[in-house]
């Protein structure tokens, strides 16, 4: 089952990826940040749930 939950994960992970780039717009102009591209934003997001993962497993292992 785990292996088609991460098969299951990989749609999220590309319109999280497009998501973060479209917002990541507004937010760097009145900053003054760099715009992002796809890929930088694909490392971004890739990191971040890299992070929460274990974060998360530990909240459902405590849950059940």
């Amino acid at each position: 089952m785990g292996y088609f939950n991460i098969l299951a994960a990989i749609p999220g992970f590309f319109l999280s990826s497009l998501f973060f780039m479209l917002l990541w717009d507004p937010i760097c102009g009145k900053l003054g940040l760099p715009d992002i591209g796809y890929t930088t934003s694909m490392l971004i997001v890739i990191t971040l749930w890299i992070a929460v993962a274990p974060l998360a497993a530990a909240a459902r292992k405590k849950k059940s």
